[in-house]
Formats: C-alpha cells, sequence, structure tokens
C-alpha cells in the first residue's frame, strides 16, 4: 500500500534539501581541498536538480527513503588522497547534524500564525529527524557510505588497503545490512543509528525550545 499523499507532501522538501545540502558539502569541501572535479560539473550548487538521482527520487515517494547522485572526486588532485577523502566524506554527514539544529532552532522560533506556518513547522520538525537519520545511516563503515572513507582515512596504511578492496562488494554489503535489519532480530541499524540520533534530537528541543 501506498503511503499517505499528505505525509510525503510534508517529507519530500526537508529529504530532497537534506540530500542536496549533504552532496553540496560533499563539493564544496573537495573544492577547498583542491578538487574542483564537482564545481566543473556544476555540482557545487544548492539546486536540488543537479544532485538528485531519478531512481532515488522515485524512491522516495514509494517507500519514503531515497538517495542522490554521489558527487565525484579526483584524487589525483588531493594533497594527501587518504586524508583529504576522510575530510571530504565527513562534510556530507556533518552538514545534516547543522541542518538539524537550524531546524530545531526555526522550529522554536517561527509562530504558527497561519495554515502556512503550520505546515512549514510540521516540516522542521521533519527536518530534524530526517537529518538526523541521514547523518548517521551515512557514517555507516559500509561501502560507499561516508562512513567506510571515513574508516579508511583513519586506518593504518595496509589495513587501509585492505578494507578498500571491499569496495567493489559495496553495494551488495549495503543492501545485505539493510535486509538483515529488515528481515531479522539484529537490528543493526538501530543500535547504530536510533541512539545518538535520540540523544541530538533531545540536545536539540532542550537548546531551542
Amino acid at each position: 500500500m501506498l503511503p499517505d499523499i499528505s505525509q510525503i507532501m510534508l517529507m519530500a522538501p526537508p529529504f530532497i534539501f537534506a540530500l542536496t545540502f549533504h552532496e553540496f558539502a560533499h563539493a564544496w569541501s573537495a573544492n577547498k581541498l583542491n578538487d574542483p572535479t564537482a564545481k566543473n560539473e556544476g555540482r557545487l550548487s544548492l539546486n536540488p536538480l543537479v544532485h538528485l538521482d531519478p531512481v532515488g527520487t522515485i524512491m522516495l515517494f514509494i517507500v519514503q527513503f531515497g538517495w542522490a547522485r554521489p558527487v565525484p572526486v579526483d584524487t589525483r588532485n588531493l594533497q594527501n588522497p587518504r586524508r583529504d577523502m576522510m575530510w571530504i566524506a565527513l562534510a556530507g554527514p556533518l552538514s545534516n547534524v547543522i541542518l538539524a539544529f537550524v531546524s530545531g532552532f526555526l522550529l522554536f522560533n517561527i509562530s504558527a500564525t497561519s495554515e502556512m506556518m503550520v505546515m512549514l513547522k510540521q516540516m522542521l520538525a521533519i527536518s530534524i529527524r530526517i537529518n538526523l537519520i541521514l547523518c548517521f545511516f551515512n557514517l555507516l563503515p559500509v561501502p560507499p557510505l561516508d562512513g567506510s572513507k571515513i574508516l579508511t582515512g583513519l586506518l593504518p596504511q595496509e589495513q587501509a588497503y585492505q578494507y578498500s578492496k571491499l569496495e567493489q562488494y559495496g553495494p551488495g554489503l549495503l543492501i545485505g545490512v539493510i535486509v538483515l535489519d529488515r528481515f531479522t532480530q539484529l537490528g543493526l541499524l538501530r543500535t547504530w543509528i536510533f541512539p545518538p540520533m535520540a540523544f541530538f534530537q533531545s540536545l536539540i528541543f532542550s537548546l531551542f525550545s
């Protein structure tokens, strides 16, 4: 059964902007670290149309979860590829944390004086949760997620090289983790995502409410 259309309409704008800002952050940090590849391809932009993946966007409306196109990075332009890729990868999740805090600030500082403002506040509340989920989901150390690139930058060189070999199996590994979490009692994603998400959500509410 398809999800409620009104819920989708409330969720879609904050979700699309969260994905857009996430990819923009990757492009911005790569450009700052001397790789203009994303900038040259028009990805240093807050225009959702240059970032959204067609299938990922359709899935957003079907299962209420989607994805954007990865930002291209040419490691040959980076002075220290392992270190710099770690920072470029970290920029995406960090951007979602920033958006979550900005959404929380606006949520508690906007008056619901009209039906439109009530809807905006509902979107901001959804934005907090969506951005925190995206942040901690992307920090999973599973290729091709950002967490795998961060871990590669932290590991000693030999271990990092061995770990990088998993990249070719990345999509299959990620699907396997999601399926295991969905159809077993392991709760891998819930254990990884929900505790830090609940902590930051509580922190946002205590700061701004």
